[in-house]
């Protein structure tokens, strides 16, 4: 016992989590939906013992403290029940992202050895494709019993039949708190996925630091339906968090377009979720055809990519939806930045309200921030000032598993590859992607910014900006964009709508049209594949 200490030292363990919600929230619900319909109901307590039963059948197959066990699923209350077991007994939970190409999917399994894999039907055939490529994979689950599944994979075994084997009555054992939980791989746009391991210490820490109500403000009374799947950084946190406050949680399963979600969402009265950008801009959508509401949902967390100001104003004065900005990446696991109003903001104006909510906001507490230049010179903090991002933290990555990949600066803070800046209050505010930035002339335009001003263009249904070169100014915002059904606007008229906005050198030099843009696996546009597209558009500015 540390010197001057009368406190008991119990080592940071998840499988604490699905305990207490067994023992204080056991008559809680978990839901999983299908197209909008929810098919499977059972209890945190239900949750609790067949997890429980689930680690016993892993350590009865093998399964060995820090060895990789991947799940190739939606979200659902078995992904949630192996998300529990598997961590449970030391092992570290594997959620491949099957969103990924191909190609990436293999090297991410490849590179985590993993040995064991637990996949959804929609997934067998993706199995198929890497599996010979895979020889550290020695066992097969499959979450739902399909004969011709295990037709094509004879070694499978069903879920059921496999949970069925082990002890009922199983303890979770103890071990060191900063011992591997989770692993996750960044998207790869700018090389091979990297993976991150969460330890049990990191997860539990940004566990608590998430449910603040400064942060997502998460309680006991809430229907959480976290439409960001288990493969997206853990579905933000969220069936942690779910579990430590209590609350009810709803799985959309693969289903996740408007209609459904918006049927989900009524049937089950969820009051939270988190989700990308472009579905809530698909679901204000819906709303808007169908002359319908949402009369339960009392917010919404937008992370991924900044929410347009837009759609920020939609949901909050049509339907009385708050939005709760936040920041974060796989690396930062994920949250580190929440928007929440401090008491200063209640009494100012309502567009100088919303110029401080379309900031990514404060960093939590365990999360320090500053941003630096090229020599990594700490810069002001006075809102003006634009950077390079850097944090510490207790749930901020140290390194890239198994990589020599450099995460760290010389200072030891982790270099997001953000620009932002950072003002008196706290609030921080992302100006771009140190990748993404347009350099014109030895200044910086944010693209962020323009795409903003874009989207806010009644004729554009989704934008982005990027750079292409420039014999005179180095490089040239070019505007990519997607009409919206049945408009016909012209470059001309969209460029006019910059105008007054921001600085006349700022404004795209050019708009091309096309159907839709290319997004990510983690739900964000595809920078790299429309500058591939379009990078050698010619400057109409010379």
């Amino acid at each position: 016992m540390p010197a001057g200490s009368s406190m008991m030292t119990m080592p940071l363990q998840i499988s604490s989590l699905i305990r207490h919600a067994d023992r204080v929230h056991g008559d809680v619900q978990i839901a999983t939906a299908a197209n909008g319909e929810v098919v499977h109901r059972q209890t945190w307590s239900d949750t609790h013992r067949r997890s429980s039963q689930l680690a016993a059948s892993l350590l009865a197959l093998g399964i060995s403290a820090g060895e990789r066990v991947a799940t190739m699923a939606w979200s659902s209350h078995r992904h949630l029940e192996i998300y529990y077991a598997v961590t449970g007994i030391g092992a570290v939970c594997h959620t491949v992202n099957p969103k990924l190409f191909v190609e990436q999917v293999r090297y991410t399994m490849q590179h985590a050895e993993d040995a064991a894999v637990f996949v959804d039907l929609d997934f067998v055939p993706l199995l198929l494709q890497i599996l010979p490529d895979c020889p550290s994979l020695r066992h097969i689950v499959l979450l739902e019993d399909d004969p011709e599944a295990l037709r094509l994979i004879p070694t499978a075994i069903s879920y059921e039949q496999f949970l069925a084997q082990g002890d009922e009555d199983f303890e979770w054992p103890g071990f060191d708190e900063n011992a591997g939980a989770y692993l996750s791989y960044t998207s790869g746009t700018t090389g091979n996925p990297k993976g991150v391991l969460y330890s049990h210490r990191s997860t539990i820490l940004h566990t608590w630091a998430q449910s603040l109500p400064d942060a997502m403000n998460l309680r006991s009374q809430d229907v959480i339906a976290p439409v960001i799947q288990f493969f997206h950084v853990n579905a933000f946190g969220l069936p942690c968090a779910a579990a430590m406050v209590g609350a009810k949680l709803v799985f959309p399963g693969a289903a996740v377009d408007a209609a459904s979600l918006y049927a989900l969402f009524e049937s089950e009265q969820v009051t939270m979720s988190a989700a990308v950008p472009t579905l809530w801009q698909q679901m204000l959508n819906h709303l808007e055809a169908n002359n319908c509401q949402l009369n339960t949902l009392e917010r919404i967390v937008v992370g991924g990519s900044a929410c347009p100001p837009k759609l920020m104003h939609a949901y909050q004065k049509q339907y009385g939806i708050k939005i709760r900005h936040v920041w974060g990446m796989t690396e930062t696991s994920p949250l580190g930045v929440t928007n929440a109003f401090k008491a200063k903001h209640e009494n100012i104006g309502e567009e100088q309200r919303y110029a401080v909510q379309a900031k990514q906001g404060r960093p939590l507490f365990g999360v320090e921030m500053k941003i630096v230049d090229s020599e990594q010179k700490e810069l002001p903090r006075d809102g003006r000032a634009a950077g390079d991002i850097v944090v510490r933290g207790p749930w901020i990555c140290r390194e890239y598993y198994r990589s020599d990949a450099p995460a760290l600066n010389e200072d030891g803070w982790f270099m997001t590859g953000d620009v932002g800046t950072l003002d008196p209050d706290g609030y921080m505010q992302i100006t771009d992607r140190s990748k993404d930035v347009i350099k014109t002339g030895g200044e910086w335009i944010s693209s962020i910014a323009l795409e903003n001003i874009a989207l806010s263009h009644d004729s554009i249904a989704d934008a982005a900006v990027i750079a292409v070169p420039h014999p005179k100014w180095d490089e040239r915002p070019l505007l990519v964009a997607v009409l919206k059904p049945g408009s016909s606007a012209k470059p001309d008229q969209i460029l006019a709508h910059f105008n007054g906005k921001v600085a006349k050198w700022w404004i795209p030099d050019d708009v091309v049209f096309a159907d839709s843009l290319p997004y990510t696996a983690t739900g964000k546009i595809d920078k790299k594949r429309i500058r591939e597209q379009w990078r050698k558009q010619k400057p109409v500015k010379q």
